[in-house]
């Protein structure tokens, strides 16, 4: 009898311990199903690591080698300028030149190359080249190996492209992407100039030389003028898509550039 009462006595004690055995099992149990639910694919998606640049950081980016490029290029120019006028190497400036304008894809092409394309870069690669193009033009100009009338006519369409440019973006354009037919203009002209320079003289071998230059030149001179009246239709095609843009800017998209 004292064994069974005994036993009796330890019941409710037993009964308590296994209650709170199978709690504790329980909260374990829900516990490690909250770390193992799956996000929800509706969720908001979380914001972007502070350590990842996000794209406005990149377009914002200065320091990059795309736009190093571009300023070695126009640190060239007084350097072009002194070789041609103070020390007179006719030879070295016609060299110079013709590497800054074969160089001209180099900086774009490392750019969308290596995902270093900037606003900066944008806005100095176009401004580089036509400070060279004007600065080299004037200079040969200046120098008597190219006519008059050539320069000009260079310079002048060279001219009424940047204005055009300058006042479709004041009236919010959307962005023209260049032809092939004022690509293929301005690597001719790139080119010829500087055989223009090299080919001036009076020596026999020069003589082939200046030849060249003036197939290419009015190839190219030919080829840039074409392609500054074929912006024409293009350039009211980007005024009225970007006014449409800025009229509807919530189903306006992103603007998709090179």
């Amino acid at each position: 009898m004292e064994g069974i009462d005994r036993a009796e006595a330890l019941q409710p004690e037993t009964a308590l311990r296994a209650e709170t055995a199978l709690r504790a099992d329980a909260l374990r149990a829900d516990a490690l199903r909250a770390e193992t639910v799956p996000v929800n694919a509706d969720a908001t998606p979380s914001e972007p690591s502070p350590s990842e640049p996000s794209e406005e950081e990149d377009l914002g980016r200065i320091l990059t080698v795309p736009n190093l490029i571009t300023l070695v290029r126009l640190a060239c120019i007084p350097v072009f300028l002194w070789l041609l006028f103070g020390a007179h190497r006719q030879t070295a400036a016609a060299i110079l030149l013709a590497v800054l304008g074969a160089t001209d894809w180099v900086d774009g092409h490392v750019a969308r190359r290596f995902h270093q394309v900037s606003t900066l870069g944008k806005v100095l690669d176009p401004v580089a080249d036509r400070i060279l193009v004007g600065t080299s033009v004037i200079a040969i100009i200046v120098y008597g190996a190219v006519p008059v009338w050539f320069g000009v006519a260079t310079v002048a369409r060279e001219a009424a492209v940047s204005v055009a440019v300058l006042v479709l973006a004041s009236l919010g354009a959307k962005r023209i992407d260049v032809l092939w037919v004022g690509k293929a203009g301005t690597f001719a002209l790139m080119f010829s100039y500087p055989a223009f320079l090299l080919g001036h003289g009076t020596a026999h071998w020069q003589t082939p030389i200046r030849d060249i230059a003036w197939v290419t030149g009015l190839i190219g001179l030919v080829l840039a003028w074409i392609a500054a009246g074929s912006y024409i239709p293009v350039a009211r095609q980007a005024l009225a898509e970007g006014r449409h843009a800025a009229e509807t800017p919530d189903r306006a998209g992103p603007e998709v550039t090179r």
